[in-house]
C-alpha cells in the first residue's frame, strides 16, 4: 500500500512541476502580406471554412483553447501545430514558389479529400471545424481552380 501511496505521490509531484514549463506560443498580431487570403480572390464560404479548420495549426496565429495552459497537453498541442506549420502556413504563402503552391494545393485537395484534414483529434473538440460534405466540395473546386491558375 505504501508502494502505491508512493507512486501516485510521485506523479502528482511531477504533474505539479511539469507546469512551471510552459510553451512558447504561436501568436501573432501582424497579418503578413503573404497570407493566402489576400494573395488570393477566395470566396467568402470558403475563407471562412479555411480560417475555422486550418489556421490554428497552419499560421502564425493560433486561437489557444483554455486547456492549452495545462502540461502535457500543451506540448502535445504545440507539437501539432508546428509540425503544421512546417507542412504548410497560410501566412507565408506568397513567398512560396509556384512549384511549392502546386505541390500545396495537391495535397490540401487529397487530403481533404481522404479525410486526413482537419484531424479528428481537433474536430472532437472544435465541432465547428468539421467540414461537411458541401465544404468539402467547395473547398476542393476553389483550390482546383486556383492550382488551374498557376
Amino acid at each position: 500500500m505504501k508502494v502505491i501511496r508512493f507512486i501516485g505521490w510521485f506523479f502528482l509531484g511531477s504533474w505539479v512541476v511539469i507546469q512551471f514549463f510552459p510553451i512558447e506560443r504561436n501568436q501573432s498580431e501582424d497579418v503578413s502580406r503573404a497570407d493566402f487570403m489576400l494573395v488570393n480572390t477566395v470566396p467568402e464560404k470558403v475563407q471562412n471554412k479555411i480560417q475555422v479548420s486550418c489556421y490554428d495549426c497552419h499560421s502564425n496565429n493560433t486561437e489557444y483553447p483554455w486547456y492549452n495552459k495545462v502540461q502535457p497537453v500543451a506540448w502535445f498541442l504545440e507539437d501539432h501545430i508546428r509540425e503544421g506549420k512546417a507542412e504548410l502556413n497560410f501566412n507565408e504563402w506568397g513567398d512560396y514558389s509556384d512549384r511549392r503552391k502546386n505541390s500545396k494545393l495537391r495535397s490540401i485537395i487529397s487530403q481533404i479529400e481522404d479525410g486526413e484534414m482537419p484531424l479528428d483529434s481537433y474536430t472532437l473538440i472544435h465541432v465547428d471545424a468539421k467540414l461537411s460534405s458541401e465544404d468539402k466540395l467547395e473547398i476542393i473546386n476553389y483550390i482546383t481552380g486556383l492550382k488551374s491558375e498557376l
